[in-house]
């Protein structure tokens, strides 16, 4: 649902920029519960207050909610039919197009170069490969943030 947000509020609409979208984007990922509902909640807020941000949620939530119960009730009576697992397999490797393709959108549009680059890429290699949990990057990253704005500001002094 990322994409369809992002280009339907920064893209179509011009609701908001780039940058607030990517803001956004980070307070939704670091907030607890379903990220999708997270920056509707954001973005509802930004461009309508309240009001906008409760309408947001439901429209974000309703039209899901719906769908997989009807199709949970469908799959409930069909589950065992061979066209049925057929075409759940052949679903898989859309799942990781759909994953893909707003990665690397977000990639190009957070400006990563190769000096920065290397960030993203070693921690998903320290949670995949080391088991570490990302709530201790995350406390890493926060800490080497305030460290580096202490040395940049001494330094600038």
């Amino acid at each position: 649902m990322l994409p369809l947000i992002r280009r339907e509020v920064v893209e179509k609409q011009g609701w908001l920029s780039e940058e607030t979208f990517l803001d956004g984007l980070a307070a939704a990922q670091s907030s607890p519960g379903p990220i999708a509902i997270n920056i509707s909640i954001y973005v509802g807020l930004q461009v309508r207050g309240k009001l906008g941000m409760a309408a947001a949620v439901l429209g974000t939530v309703l039209p899901s909610l719906l769908t997989i119960m009807v199709i949970a009730e469908l799959f409930s009576h069909y589950a065992d039919n061979p066209l049925v697992r057929k075409a759940f397999k052949g679903l898989k490797p859309a799942l990781v197009v759909l994953i893909a393709v707003p990665l690397f959108q977000m990639v190009k549009n957070a400006k990563l170069d190769w000096t920065n680059f290397w960030v993203p890429i070693l921690s998903m290699a320290l949670v995949a490969f080391l088991g570490i949990s990302p709530i201790w990057l995350i406390l890493a990253a926060i800490v080497f943030s305030v460290l580096q704005g202490l040395w940049q500001a001494r330094r600038d002094k």
